[in-house]
């Protein structure tokens, strides 16, 4: 029996498993959610254009939706230990690189390697949140999983903000090799797993990735509103106060949402509970739009409001990959999901960027919260999925 399995019965916060799996997500995300917001700031900070800043953003996540593709097959060929290490080094041994420039080239440049080894990251660490647990407390695991995501988003991307727009650039740097320290707990990781299932007949993987589309699909549509968010609120109100607090709100709740939605779906499924998610979400940030000309209050509770939205989204939407790909899919579904997942972040911050060029941020995020309703029923046909999977 393996020792998931054997730690079922137990509170999945103290399995050994667990405990790794959320140390290496938190210095490995740290590193990401620390330079998410702040590069683009620095650019601008340097003399780069508003409308260019989100180039740093879209590279990174091009080269990560790139590499992540590619991770089935790596792992099958290496194994998970090797290419889970190596994703750790590449994304966090360049970082403190970062302080010796602020052009937009420099820090693409530097984003191509951690871009790649990010997507090893998230790939290989949804995968292991599924088979770390049971198959009945998978929505409390990936909840889990989620909530060491959650937490560097809730704590890094605002403290990156801060530290760049008060000159901190060094610390930031040094801070964003962290991943590093998540080397040391990858053997107590793996040994903690579920035996990998047998794979499964030839083209399976493909057919795990259709499978997994649907959901995937949701995930892009909140995941580009996300990255408009995080990319153009510090530009747009580049004091750092406001747009520090409205991060934190925002990191906060969908901390909340990302874990809690994981153990009401393991109790009552998701057919409500993935649209309801995203219309939250569309308000949320139509009242971040509206803020931005009505008041800053507007602004903090609509990136709270959003947040919860954008977490949930993010638990249902794995589960429900997951659900449709089956046990011998999880890696090419986690491949699919993740790839959504930056390219929607990349698209948010690439596109966005024009479109509110033309029209004023407030305008954009008003335009975005609308496409968010509008989604709405694909959340619904989603969550059908995942029920009847």
């Amino acid at each position: 029996m393996s020792a998931a399995a054997l730690e079922g019965t137990a509170s999945l916060w103290r399995t050994r498993g667990m405990r790794a799996l959320v140390g290496v997500t938190v210095l490995g995300f740290a590193s990401y959610c620390l330079t998410l917001a702040s590069l683009p700031a620095y650019a601008v900070g340097g003399g780069s254009g508003a409308s260019t800043a989100g180039v740093v953003t879209a590279v990174f996540l091009a080269v990560t939706i790139a590499v992540q593709m590619a991770i089935p097959s790596l792992t099958s060929r290496f194994g998970i230990g090797p290419v889970l290490v190596a994703g750790l080094v590449a994304m966090g041994l360049p970082a403190p690189l970062y302080v010796l420039d602020d052009g937009v080239a420099w820090l693409s440049a530097i984003g191509v390697v951690r871009g790649a080894g990010f997507a090893v990251l998230t790939v290989l660490g949804a995968t292991l949140a599924a088979r770390v647990a049971p198959p009945e407390k998978r929505g409390e695991s990936i909840g889990i999983y989620g909530l060491a995501i959650a937490v560097p988003n809730l704590v890094a991307v605002p403290a990156g903000v801060a530290l760049v727009l008060d000159g901190h650039v060094g610390w930031l740097s040094w801070l964003a090799a962290s991943p590093l320290l998540g080397v040391a707990l990858v053997p107590m990781l793996l040994r903690s797993v579920a035996a990998e299932p047998p794979p499964g007949p030839a083209g399976s993987g493909r057919t795990a990735a259709r499978a997994a589309l649907v959901p995937s699909g949701v995930l892009f549509v909140v995941t580009l509103a996300g990255g408009g968010l995080v990319t153009f609120l510090p530009i747009e109100r580049p004091d750092g106060v406001l747009a520090t607090v409205a991060l934190l709100l925002f990191g906060g709740t969908g901390a909340v949402t990302r874990w809690r939605a994981g153990l009401l779906a393991d109790r009552l499924g998701s057919r409500l509970l993935m649209p309801l998610a995203m219309g939250v979400a569309a308000v949320g940030l139509a009242a971040c739009g509206a803020g931005l000309v009505a008041g800053e209050a507007w602004i903090l509770v609509g990136a709270a409001v959003f947040g919860a939205g954008f977490g949930a989204t993010q638990n249902l939407t794995l589960l429900a990959a997951f659900a449709r790909a089956g046990e011998s899919g999880t890696t090419a579904a986690s491949a699919m999901w993740n790839a959504s997942f930056d390219a929607g972040t990349a698209t948010g911050a690439l596109v966005l960027g024009v479109l509110a060029a033309e029209i004023g941020l407030s305008w954009t995020y008003v335009v975005v919260a609308a496409l968010l309703a509008a989604a709405v029923p694909l959340a619904s046909a989603a969550a059908r999925v995942a029920v009847h999977a």
